[in-house]
């Protein structure tokens, strides 16, 4: 019978420690619902009264927002998508200006292309009128008399006398210089050195 009593004794008392574990975690979670009910209402109670009506309390004290916030909200919405819209609108008017502008510039360099080509026709005629010109008269000067040249070639400017000269067969040009004064000849004999100076000797 002894034996009996020993073996139950430890079962009792381990039956006991749960018990008591068990009541002191109720009455933790008493204690903390009694707690968190009052620090609640504090919380709610300090609040303003404009908060406490625009935002009533949920579960859990969950804010939400009111019909005027809604409605607020959405206006604000409104403005910047028809703000977006304007920008956009005004992008599109200067990415058009730029086309614009870009095609009258091209038109423009197609112009100014096609004027600088026929300038540059009309300077190679006119080049080529001026060097058929200017060997018509030398020929000119050179089946004159030597006498009738040397005359002319006296009153024409030394730069430009040489420029003949240089251009008409030897004998011809020597027959001018010989009907020429002394100071002419040699002015344009200084001219006519000069000029052929300046050619490059290699």
């Amino acid at each position: 019978m002894a034996k009996a009593k020993k073996a139950k004794t430890p079962r009792a008392r381990g039956g006991t420690l749960v018990m008591i574990a068990v009541l002191l975690l109720g009455s933790a979670t008493v204690r903390l619902g009694i707690e968190a009910g009052p620090a609640i209402a504090r919380e709610m109670a300090e609040l303003p009264d404009s908060e406490k009506s625009e935002h009533p309390a949920g579960e859990a004290g969950a804010l939400v927002p009111t019909s005027a916030e809604l409605q607020h909200m959405l206006a604000a919405f409104k403005q910047r998508e028809s703000e977006l819209a304007a920008r956009e609108a005004e992008i599109e008017d200067r990415m058009k200006a730029l086309q614009i502008a870009d095609e009258a510039i091209d038109q423009k360099l197609v112009a100014l292309q096609e004027a600088e080509e026929k300038l540059a026709e009309t300077l190679s005629l006119a080049d080529g009128a001026t060097e058929a010109d200017v060997t018509r008269l030398t020929t000119v000067y050179e089946q004159m008399k030597p006498k009738d040249s040397a005359k002319l070639f006296e009153e024409m400017d030394p730069a430009f006398a040489a420029g003949f000269l240089a251009r008409m067969r030897p004998d011809a040009a020597a027959g001018i210089m010989a009907g020429l004064s002394p100071e002419a000849a040699y002015t344009i004999s200084v001219v006519l050195a000069g000029r052929n100076g300046n050619v490059p000797k290699e």
